[in-house]
């Protein structure tokens, strides 16, 4: 692995992939440039564009980085790509070609499952035929029968809480990303094209996997764009429960002079009321109710006045992924030991592979006095 803080000579070569054996299979030396966009939002997780000068079929292509430091050539994956779009240009002297591709998932995203799809809960139960209740393991499986990329199974006993059953519109890929939202999973890749399943972790429990700082070494552009967004955080919750017998009413202010979003510092109240909370073992005495249905509406204001930060910026290419930790030290920027998920990432396939990155962290901005709910809320 090169030293990515250092300088270095950067080239990029393409490879058509061979879907059975998924290995590399033929270079493509005809390639003008690239670019790669790696997005969580995205229902593949990435895509890629590709100029050409020479037309080519739907095809697999893998974009690799080489990179030559201290003598040393190596090799880095960049994202494995089936080519799609194929549109064609012509300057007056010679064709050029536009493509379009996307990830293995996109497989997934091309087939439908049976009308009626379920699967049941209880594993005892189950009809001959129907898929038991292990989470993972289902998904595991419906994957790897609906597409040609290598899949990595997943360890995890999570089963099913209820019966499951598909959508008349959910593609497979829909399907199973509404499936392992019961295990809390998600779908990944890797740059070879692997798909992956991500348990997801809050970003308290992440360890990051770069810092980026601001010193001689730092690989960081000097320009970053920094957005939050006060807009829906209450300053006040209102709660509306029951104990069987008595109605409890709960309300609750911020009012502290420290907080961005308090009722002072706003000049207004922003109400968010509950009148269905997820409370179960509310006391029968009515005051101990009362406390207890205070003690949910302090820790649901607190969860509810947590401010989303993203900030995108600029690096030299180094290998973080869409989806992990990483922490920001740059007294330039303001940002001291920030941890935050990176969520989506421009790839620039060309000297110096700059990369675009977005990442979000949040602040709190009231935190309160409570105790009893605060493992509790989700």
């Amino acid at each position: 692995m090169p030293d990515w803080t250092s300088s270095m000579q950067q080239t990029f070569e393409y490879y058509t992939v061979n879907p059975i054996t998924w290995k590399d299979e033929k270079r493509l030396t005809k390639v003008k440039s690239s670019s790669i966009d790696w997005d969580s939002s995205s229902k593949t997780l990435c895509s890629a564009t590709i100029e050409l000068d020479d037309d080519i079929n739907e095809c697999y292509i893998r974009i690799y980085l080489i990179t030559i430091q201290n003598g040393i050539t190596e090799k880095h994956p960049l994202g494995t790509f089936l080519v799609q779009t194929l549109p064609t240009s012509f300057d007056g002297k010679k064709k050029s070609f536009s493509v379009d591709a996307y990830s293995p998932l996109l497989e997934l995203n091309e087939k439908y499952p049976p009308l009626g799809y379920y699967i049941v809960k209880d594993k005892q139960k189950r009809p001959i035929g129907v898929d038991p209740t292990n989470i993972m393991d289902v998904a595991y499986r419906l994957t790897k029968e609906n597409l040609r990329a290598p899949v990595v199974k997943p360890s995890c006993d999570k089963t099913l809480y209820d019966h499951f059953v598909s959508d008349p519109n959910d593609t497979y890929l829909t399907l199973i990303t509404d499936l392992m939202a019961n295990a809390k999973y998600s779908f990944g890749l890797d740059e070879l094209g692997k798909v992956l399943f991500i348990p997801q972790k809050k970003i308290e429990a992440m360890q990051p996997i770069w810092t980026y700082t601001d010193d001689n070494s730092s690989i960081l552009y000097p320009d970053i764009d920094m957005d939050r967004d006060l807009y829906g955080i209450p300053n006040v919750v209102e709660v509306f429960a029951s104990n069987g017998t008595d109605l409890i009413h709960s309300v609750i202010e911020n009012n502290d002079i420290n907080s961005p979003t308090s009722i002072k510092n706003r000049g207004r109240r922003i109400v968010h009321r509950d009148n269905d909370p997820e409370i179960t073992g509310i006391p029968s005495d009515k005051t101990a109710a009362q406390a207890y249905v205070d003690e949910y509406a302090k820790a649901l204001l607190a969860k509810l006045s947590s401010l989303e930060h993203t900030i995108t910026y600029k690096h030299g290419y180094c290998p973080v992924r869409i989806g992990d930790c990483i922490r920001i030290n740059s007294e330039r920027f303001g940002l001291n030991n920030v941890k935050a998920r990176v969520i989506s990432q421009n790839i620039k396939c060309i000297p110096g592979c700059p990369v675009t990155e977005k990442a979000v962290y949040t602040t709190k901005l009231w935190l309160g006095d409570y105790e009893l709910w605060v493992y509790q809320i989700k």
